[in-house]
């Protein structure tokens, strides 16, 4: 059963608190406040699964990973579990924010966790958050050496680009959130301040993580020009 309320994301995580603290329910939610951090942290650990199924899957170890943070909490998790699995040799972990819900860069800037003004709306609805997670937060700020943000424009050519990937390569559907890490890594690579400062050269293995399809069917094909079943359908016939 959804319940709508007026409000943004930070909005629903109050209400949702204050109807359970009502009526004696659990939350679950991946993102945490004062005196709720233990199922936080449990729903973060799981996370870690996508983390080690992708590094039994690849060849090398990655030299950096690119990952989207709404309230932090897929970020943390995996660059939390990557900097117990290589210690010292970790991979550069780069925190990639929508420019215009950057709660986590603007706290990563304050040095302590910081709520930030509500604007206009960005597309990447499922990262738009004005409050990190403070499990998320605690993990961050020791293993995150850098923390960026992408434009409107930036998650919708991902978008458009991994449901028309070059020629041999497989289409992907990727919500407006879900592509966000790689529009960190194309943003990077293709201005020559950041791609020095973070070590970026033709040597590099990068590892991103697409996490979401088409949560908005109807969005999706607005944005992309096509329906999320065309483009898996080309997957499964190319």
């Amino acid at each position: 059963n959804m319940i709508r309320i007026d409000g943004n994301y930070d909005d629903s995580v109050k209400e949702a608190a204050r109807v359970a603290e009502r009526e004696g329910w659990t939350i679950v939610s991946d993102t945490s406040w004062p005196g709720y951090e233990r199922i936080p942290g449990l729903v973060m650990q799981g996370y870690t699964a996508l983390v080690r199924e992708a590094l039994r899957a690849l060849p090398e170890a990655p030299t950096h990973v690119f990952i989207q943070s709404g309230v932090g909490g897929i970020a943390a998790a995996v660059g939390g579990h990557l900097a117990i699995e290589y210690g010292d040799k970790r991979p550069v972990f780069i925190v990639v924010d929508p420019a215009r819900a950057a709660c986590v860069l603007e706290t990563a800037r304050a040095g302590h966790p910081i709520s930030i003004k509500h604007g206009q709306p960005t597309v990447m609805a499922m990262l738009e958050c004005y409050e990190p997670s403070l499990v998320a937060w605690r993990i961050l700020s020791r293993v995150a050496d850098a923390f960026m943000t992408v434009d409107e424009e930036d998650a919708i050519s991902i978008m458009k680009r991994l449901a028309n990937p070059a020629h041999g390569d497989p289409s992907i559907v990727a919500g407006e959130s879900g592509g966000v890490g790689l529009a960190g890594f194309l943003k990077a690579v293709a201005d020559l301040k950041i791609k020095s400062k973070l070590r970026l050269d033709s040597a590099s293995r990068i590892l991103v993580v697409n996490t979401e399809g088409a949560t908005d069917p109807a969005k999706y094909e607005e944005l992309v020009g096509t329906t999320p079943e065309a483009v898996a359908a080309q997957r499964r016939t190319a």
